[in-house]
């Protein structure tokens, strides 16, 4: 009996010592398993947290909403933290919508998003990328497990991405997205994760949302500088966006003597067109310079027009639109980091976003895609003229 409890303790010891150098630890191969498992389960989460982004001048922090359910269906809620706005990205049964509420304004398009181009706030993207790099370096950090891994973004400074993942249930913590030169371009933190979530029944639908985001940051009027739906205008088809506009379905509040009450009316007059200050992009691809800026209308709205030529020709309106719902021809999400835009057809392409009140859309039938993204991002910061 001493015999067996003796050799009942050496065996104990043996498994210490073992453990102690690292013997029955995880490694990265039967991580990524665990990931691959995972993920094919198509199971449900949701997830909040914050995102901060360097690619400017000043770093610009938004707050983050992701939710995912087995049908594939997403909600992803991007708030900047500092203007109080709200763009709100939808994939459902319907299709792919990109809804700025406080504009009341909608997208809808057909696309494959986000299946075919990586997001850095969706769990998919991140484990897909670490079963994909071969390459991949991994370390513990306390309840972490680290990987170091390629990143595959439209936008081409992300070259690299750091990802931590739980190591209990690999519900990912930290993500950090570095250039060349392994400058921390963006950074996720991930404050809450939680698998196997519950929906209501029309929590993806693009009507709850476009009506249930937080009233109390909504901007006013005079914030935001744009034209109230109550008066419409009529719908309009931009023959550079292949997109029929039609008009948001708003009532107007009435008294009980049937007279519109005084906050109607002064939407009434904040409706009225009004003059749009001209923003040009900080950068321009090499040997193309601006040919010449044109007043328009677009409907009932004051737009302008920029004219860009040389090895790249390129055209892009702005304008502060009034509110309206716009369906395209199939198209791709692309995530600008300040914004979302929304990139439709094929010859000729057209990038359509919107920020500070202002749509722009820049169209292009030689401008590569990567080329659109720099323009893009390159009006964020920049003031009016």
């Amino acid at each position: 009996m001493r015999r067996v409890t003796w050799m009942v303790a050496v065996v104990m010891c043996l498994a210490l010592v073992l453990a102690g150098c690292g013997i029955g630890k995880k490694d990265a191969g039967s991580i990524v398993k665990d990931l691959d498992h995972v993920i094919s389960k198509a199971d449900s989460y949701q997830a909040s947290g914050s995102m901060i982004l360097h690619t400017g001048s000043q770093p610009q922090e938004y707050q983050v909403e992701v939710a995912f359910s087995p049908e594939h269906f997403y909600r992803i809620s991007l708030t900047n933290a500092s203007k109080d706005v709200t763009q709100i990205v939808l994939r459902n049964e319907e299709g792919v919508f990109v809804l700025t509420p406080h504009l009341k304004k909608s997208f809808r398009f057909q696309s494959d998003w986000p299946e075919n181009q990586g997001q850095v706030y969706l769990f998919q993207s991140l484990a897909r990328s670490i079963i994909a790099d071969k390459d991949r370096q991994f370390t513990t950090d306390n309840d972490a497990y680290v990987f170091d891994v390629a990143a595959n973004y439209q936008n081409e400074q992300l070259s690299r991405q750091k990802i931590w993942l739980n190591k209990k249930t690999l519900a990912p913590t930290q993500v950090q997205v570095s250039d060349a030169n392994q400058n921390v371009m963006v950074q996720v933190n991930f404050t809450k994760f939680e698998f196997d979530a519950k929906f209501d029944k029309d929590f993806f639908q693009m009507e709850r949302n476009m009506t249930s985001w937080n009233m109390q940051t909504l901007p006013t009027m005079s914030d935001v500088k744009v034209t109230d739906a109550n008066h419409p205008a009529a719908g309009v088809t931009d023959k550079n966006l292949t997109a029929t506009g039609g008009q948001s379905d708003q009532s107007q509040p009435t008294t009980s003597t049937g007279t519109k009450t005084d906050a109607t009316k002064s939407n009434a007059a904040a409706s009225k067109p009004q003059s749009i200050g001209i923003i040009e992009p900080s950068y321009l691809p090499k040997d193309v310079v601006k040919q010449d800026i044109t007043d328009m209308k677009l409907g009932e709205d004051a737009a302008v027009l920029l004219r860009y030529k040389g090895k790249y020709n390129f055209s892009m309106v702005e304008v502060r639109p009034q509110a309206k719902s716009v369906s395209l021809q199939p198209g791709d999400i692309v995530d600008l980091g300040f914004t979302i835009g929304v990139l439709t057809g094929e010859d000729k392409k057209t990038l359509t976003w919107t920020n500070d009140g202002v749509e722009f859309r820049l169209t292009t039938g030689d401008l590569p895609t990567n080329e659109m993204i720099k323009v893009a991002m390159a009006t964020e910061g920049q003031s009016g003229k």
